[in-house]
Order: structure tokens, then C-alpha cells, then sequence
């Protein structure tokens, strides 16, 4: 079990990296950073769990505009029937997209294809705190070995071990080492044979260079996040101690009581004035803390962030009063968070493409080897849908640009466009019955009209 102890080392390291990052999305990183020790020791527990995070919205900002609507898995322009079948079958419409945000959020994500007891092929997504893949060297590409550590509720630890040649599975005995330091033993493995010939697990990176190691959208976010949470936890202090008047009296004598403690000499209200019967007393009034400072620091940093992240500022004004902008502003504005999120396709593409094969590979089907696949994507861009049409009668019109591509540019998914046929069969059916229909009460009419009686009454009238 050499290999098993490699990976689980490996997958360790990754698994603390992804908590990390998926504590700030899930806004469970509740310490403080950049605080003082006196500043924890004064107002630590008063902060206990105190987090501004915009780590979640710049996540969802841009898996929202993620969003696979079908396949192509030849030449043909039209979407697979059976590859959109067996995404709908093993529900990766949601699976699928929380694939995206843990790859966003944490780095990595993974998906299984494996067969089912009926022969069928089922897509398992899988979580990186769980999941670790081990590229062949000098290969970006192809998978070597990859290791799935979990632990069921009764906290029991399974290890299973791919290779393309066999599939291994073991249970944890015990944990050796010294605390802090501990690794497990495994039982005898039991191997399998793995039919597919090659590892069934498929990494989705969030990758944008030929780094080895894929990195998270959070990595030069939080940083930025712990400073503003730490400035408006400054704020809130400032307001507790300094936002309001401060008033002070020099040069009164104050007087004691029986026991020798200071009197107060004035009961303060709203109604009452302050006089003292010594010429020489002094009143006087600090100003408030002006709080407008940390609120200007607080936009400068996130002015920073969602330049960065190249999430629209408008984003986080919403509520804060600012005002998002429209029509040609807005598309100008979102530019390059669309950018991002058309590149996220491309590598998330990938991943997909080769899913889709794997699960054809499981079926015998020739589709396996479909190397000119395609994913269909939905469009990242949020579209005024009058100019759209408008600027698709005119390709039309202009360019004779093919009905079925029209559809897709403004934003019909591949089963709708399937479905469009079959529509307007339903329609025509529906208008011919409607003039069948007219026709035979039209006849009708004329029938009764050339009755004995109803002619008489013509004739009288």
C-alpha cells in the first residue's frame, strides 16, 4: 500500500489548503487577522465570529454565469441526445455547477465515471478534501493514479486506489506516529480489475497557466477580505467609544461624599444646563470621531478587491448606497468578468469532454474516442433581449446567418432549438383544426340559410 500512503500524503496537503478556502466562502473563518494582541485581549470575544466576507459573492458571481446546456460529440452541428441524457440521469445540472464552485472556491474539484448495476454510467462528483490525482511525469494530461479517502458516520476511513490496470480498496486499522503527526494503517488491499483501462477520475482545475498546482480564485482575495473585516471591526469600536460628544468641566472642585468618594456633580439631561458658581470652571466638548474615514478605507479596499477578482464594482454598492448602471454601461462594466468566465469554460471544458467520453467508454460506445467533442455552454453575458432579436433579424436578413444558429446566439438552449419542430407541428395542427372547424360552422350556416323556412323569413324581412 506504498501508493496509498504517497497519494494520502499528498491529498493531506491538499485537503488543509481547500478548508481554508472553503471557510471563507462558507464565512466560517471567524479570527480576526491583523489584530494586536492588547486588541484580542480587549475585544476578542466581543468579535468571536465577526466576518465582513465578500468571498462568497465573488465565488458565485462567476459560477452563475457557468453553465453547460449540452454536448457535441461529432461533426454534427446538433446537440447528442444520449450525452444530454446521461448528464440529466445522474443530475449534474446541480451537480455539475457545485462541481464549478469548488473548483472556483478551492481549487479543485473531481468527477467519477464508474458502471452502475445495470451497466449504465454514473458520474460521481468528488469533493478535493477527499479526492487527490497523480499525473504521469512530463504529462499535464494524463492520469497515472488517483486515491478517494472518506470516512463513513460510524468513523471508519476507506481508501480506493485507480490505476489503469486495477482497482484497490482498503479500510483504515489504526493511526501510527506521534500526535500532530499521526498516519494510517491500512488492511490488505482488495484489487479488482478496472475495465475501462485507464483511471476513471477527471480533475476540474481552476487553472489559467502551466503552473502544476491549481490555485483558488480566493488566493489574492482574502488578504484583502481579513483587512476589511479587521477596519470596520475598527469601526465599530470607534463608534462604540468615539462617535458621539465627549464633554468635559476643568477647574471645579468636586466634593466627596461620607466614605471619601468622588460626587458627581451634575445630573445630566436633555433638558438640564450646566453652571458652576467658580468664574475660573472651564467647559469645553471633544468632537466625534469622524467614522467617514473607515468607510473611505473600507471602498479603497474594495476598490482593490473587485479590481482584482474583476468582479463589477457595482456589485458591492448594491445596498451601500450606489446605483448599478444600465444599458450600454453596464455591459461595459461586466466586460471582464465575462472574460473570466468564458477562460473558467475553457479548462472546465476540458474536464467535462473527457467525463463524457469516459461515460461512452463505459457503454462500448465508438463515442469514447470523440476527440473533436465540444461542450455547449450557455452564454456568460446577461443580454438586453429587444436589441438581440434586433441584431438577429438583421444577421438574417443581411448575412442569410442559418436559423438554428440564431436561435443559439440569443440564448436558446439545444432542447428548446430540438423542440421548435416539434412546436410548430403542434401549431400548424392547431390552426388547421381552427379552419377546419370554421369552415364546417360556415357550411352549417349556409345550410340553414337555404331552409324553407329561413327563407320565407328572408323574403318577409
Amino acid at each position: 500500500m506504498e501508493w496509498v500512503a504517497y497519494l494520502d500524503s499528498k491529498l493531506s496537503g491538499q485537503k488543509g489548503k481547500a478548508k481554508k478556502y472553503a471557510d471563507y466562502y462558507d464565512s466560517k473563518n471567524t479570527n480576526l487577522q491583523y489584530a494586536q494582541v492588547r486588541f484580542q485581549e480587549a475585544f476578542g470575544a466581543m468579535f468571536q465570529g465577526w466576518q465582513v466576507n465578500f468571498c462568497g459573492l465573488i465565488i458565485d458571481s462567476i459560477s452563475e454565469r457557468i453553465r453547460v446546456e449540452g454536448f457535441r460529440m461529432s461533426s454534427d452541428p446538433s446537440a447528442d441526445r444520449n450525452a444530454w441524457q446521461i448528464w440529466q440521469r445522474n443530475s449534474m445540472d446541480a451537480d455539475g455547477n457545485a462541481c464549478h464552485i469548488d473548483a472556483l472556491a478551492l481549487g479543485s474539484a473531481y468527477a467519477t465515471v464508474w458502471a452502475d448495476a445495470d451497466g449504465q454510467p454514473t458520474i460521481t462528483p468528488e469533493s478535493a478534501s477527499e479526492v487527490y490525482v497523480q499525473y504521469q511525469p512530463g504529462s499535464r494530461r494524463k492520469v497515472m493514479s488517483a486515491l478517494k479517502r472518506y470516512r463513513d458516520d460510524w468513523g471508519t476511513e476507506y481508501a480506493t486506489l485507480w490505476t489503469p490496470q486495477k482497482v484497490y480498496t482498503s479500510t483504515a486499522l489504526s493511526r501510527t506516529g506521534n500526535i500532530g503527526a499521526t498516519r494510517l494503517r491500512w488492511s490488505e488491499a482488495d484489487a479488482a480489475p478496472n475495465p475501462l483501462g485507464v483511471v476513471p477520475v477527471v480533475p476540474l482545475y481552476n487553472r489559467t497557466r502551466l503552473r502544476p498546482d491549481p490555485f483558488s480564485e480566493l488566493e489574492p482575495i482574502v488578504p484583502l477580505a481579513d483587512a476589511i473585516s479587521k477596519i470596520a471591526a475598527d469601526a465599530l469600536i470607534a463608534s462604540e467609544f468615539a462617535a458621539f460628544p465627549q464633554r468635559y468641566i476643568a477647574g471645579l472642585e468636586i466634593e466627596e461624599d461620607d466614605q471619601g468618594n468622588p460626587k458627581s456633580p451634575f445630573k445630566i439631561a436633555i433638558d438640564r444646563l450646566l453652571m458652576a458658581e467658580d468664574a475660573n470652571t472651564v467647559f469645553g466638548q471633544f468632537e466625534a470621531a469622524d467614522l467617514g474615514n473607515y468607510v473611505r478605507l473600507i471602498d479603497a479596499y474594495i476598490a482593490s478587491l473587485a479590481a482584482i477578482s474583476r468582479i463589477p464594482f457595482h456589485y458591492f454598492l448594491i445596498g451601500r448606497g450606489g446605483q448599478p448602471p444600465s444599458g450600454e454601461a453596464i455591459t461595459s462594466a461586466e466586460a471582464g468578468l465575462v472574460a473570466k468566465a468564458r477562460e473558467r469554460m475553457l479548462h472546465f471544458g476540458e474536464s467535462w469532454e473527457t467525463v463524457m467520453r469516459l461515460c461512452f467508454k463505459v457503454l462500448g460506445d465508438k463515442r469514447a474516442d470523440a476527440h473533436d467533442a465540444e461542450i455547449i455552454w450557455g452564454d456568460p453575458q446577461y443580454r438586453n433581449q429587444a436589441a438581440l432579436i434586433d441584431s438577429a433579424v438583421k444577421l438574417a436578413n443581411g448575412l442569410d446567418v442559418p436559423r438554428l444558429q440564431l436561435y443559439s446566439d440569443v440564448g436558446y438552449s439545444p432542447q428548446q432549438i430540438e423542440r421548435f419542430d416539434e412546436l410548430r407541428e403542434m401549431d400548424f395542427e392547431l390552426a388547421r383544426r381552427r379552419a377546419e372547424l370554421a369552415r364546417e360552422n360556415a357550411e352549417k350556416l349556409q345550410v340553414d340559410n337555404s331552409e324553407p323556412g329561413q327563407q320565407g323569413l328572408s323574403n318577409a324581412a
